[in-house]
């Protein structure tokens, strides 16, 4: 099952730690505060639980989406610039180039 975390954390030690947790279930950041990867619904729920465990009392949002293969496929991706990958201009799924389709 691919899955999607996205996060808002104010305390930048906190943040960092998030980051490290979702790299320890080899998801990866696709943005600043967001990252993703595949996952079986057990270590999804896994993760879930280490999340928030991580954020405990402070200020946050951490959003944890479960995607099906469909919906990655139909992900859009606009980059202008060198921001990101500067080889894809608009790519459709993760992990795909115009090109590949």
């Amino acid at each position: 099952m691919h899955v999607l975390v996205i996060y808002d954390v104010e305390d930048d030690r906190i943040r960092h730690r998030i980051s490290e947790v979702c790299k320890d279930y080899g998801l990866v950041r696709t943005q600043y505060s967001a990252f993703r990867g595949v996952l079986s619904s057990t270590r999804r729920s896994e993760l879930v639980l280490r999340l928030r465990w991580t954020l405990g009392d402070k200020d946050g949002k951490i959003e944890v989406y479960s995607l099906c293969d469909r919906d990655v496929r139909l992900v859009q991706e606009i980059v202008v610039g060198q921001v990101g990958r500067p080889d894809v201009r608009l790519s459709r799924g993760w992990g795909y180039r115009d090109e590949d389709m």
